[in-house]
């Protein structure tokens, strides 16, 4: 099968809402199996799914989390969140996830996944530029992320430093090893 080209400019995120919500529970699973494979054990990957990879109405019902579809397909996702959690789904969140101050606090960038058949092809890039846009125009002028091994590398081209490494622990003694970045806004968003 022949890959089409697409760049990034031909995607267009667009709000996820709640009736995406078990789409998004189909392509996460899918994403993280295959995207996430070169960086993580299969063990580690499967405790992964829900406590880490999963998905977060909060920010879907904030507005700040988008879907790109290609023939009325999600295919990819992510967004960003003016709630302190920095990741996960929010089925196994048992305290509440009040709003950021954006005049003192970052806001998070949160939950990208891609189907693996549509990697590599400008999804994530799109989506990222779509969230800086709205991150300042929401008047954050910091950002956070906790990014995966295989998250790093697409932060990293926009600008984000990495300020930590460490492991979430997970049931099992299992650890995912991951990224905190982080990044400042001096000026407009650019065109990573």
């Amino acid at each position: 099968m022949n890959k089409v080209s697409f760049s990034e400019t031909e995607w267009s995120p667009r709000l996820a809402r709640e009736d995406d919500v078990a789409a998004l529970e189909q392509l996460i699973p899918v994403s993280v199996r295959t995207l996430q494979a070169p960086y993580y054990s299969r063990v580690q990957m499967e405790a992964a799914l829900g406590p880490v990879f999963g998905v977060d109405r909060h920010p879907i019902h904030d507005g700040t989390y988008f879907a790109v579809e290609r023939d009325g397909r999600i295919i990819g996702a992510g967004g960003w969140s003016k709630r302190p959690s920095l990741y996960g789904g929010d089925s196994q969140r048992v305290e509440a996830d009040s709003e950021l101050n954006p005049e003192c606090e970052a806001a998070r960038v949160r939950a990208f996944f891609v189907h693996p058949d549509w990697a590599r092809r400008g999804i994530g890039r799109s989506i990222m530029m779509t969230c800086e846009r709205a991150i300042l125009a929401a008047g954050f002028r910091r950002v956070d992320i906790v990014a995966t091994l295989a998250g790093e590398p697409l932060y990293a081209a926009f600008g984000y430093a990495v300020t930590e490494r460490y492991e979430i622990a997970l049931a099992g003694s299992v650890k995912l090893p991951v990224v905190r970045m982080s990044k400042s806004f001096h000026s407009p968003v650019s065109k990573a």
